[in-house]
């Protein structure tokens, strides 16, 4: 019988910095991208926006998740953060370009892939920290 892996990690596994920041740009992307999709549904050109809108709301749902999972500091699974926090940074990055492609039209979507890209940078920081392999 072989022993069981503990599930909690030591404060000192995993810089509170690192974390502090990450669960705070996650949470900055989703506020951002949730206005961004609640401006864009708004305007007289939201047929031409539907993806803009979608995927500003689905980087919304994953930042806000990531914030959630890294937020619980005491008990996570490594294994499942790591996953999450990937997942995040993949949303990130495609959510920012597609803003992007709508920031000449709309300071919204610029502000959104802004935050888009601290977020996906934030993950990516956040992923390389030994304690969460």
């Amino acid at each position: 019988m072989q022993p069981m892996t503990p599930m909690y990690r030591d404060e000192e596994d995993l810089r509170h910095d690192v974390r502090a920041a990450c669960v705070r740009a996650c949470n900055l992307c989703a506020e951002a991208c949730n206005s961004c999709a609640d401006a864009c549904l708004g305007d007289p050109a939201v047929a031409e926006l539907v993806i803009c809108i979608r995927t500003n709301l689905d980087c919304a749902d994953m930042c806000a998740t990531a914030a959630e999972i890294l937020d619980r500091f005491r008990g996570y699974h490594p294994e499942l953060a790591r996953a999450v926090i990937e997942a995040c940074a993949t949303v990130c990055d495609v959510c920012a370009q597609e803003s992007r492609s709508q920031a000449d039209r709309f300071r919204r979507c610029e502000i959104a892939a802004d935050a888009c890209e601290t977020a996906r940078d934030a993950c990516r920081q956040m992923l390389a920290e030994p304690a969460l392999v």
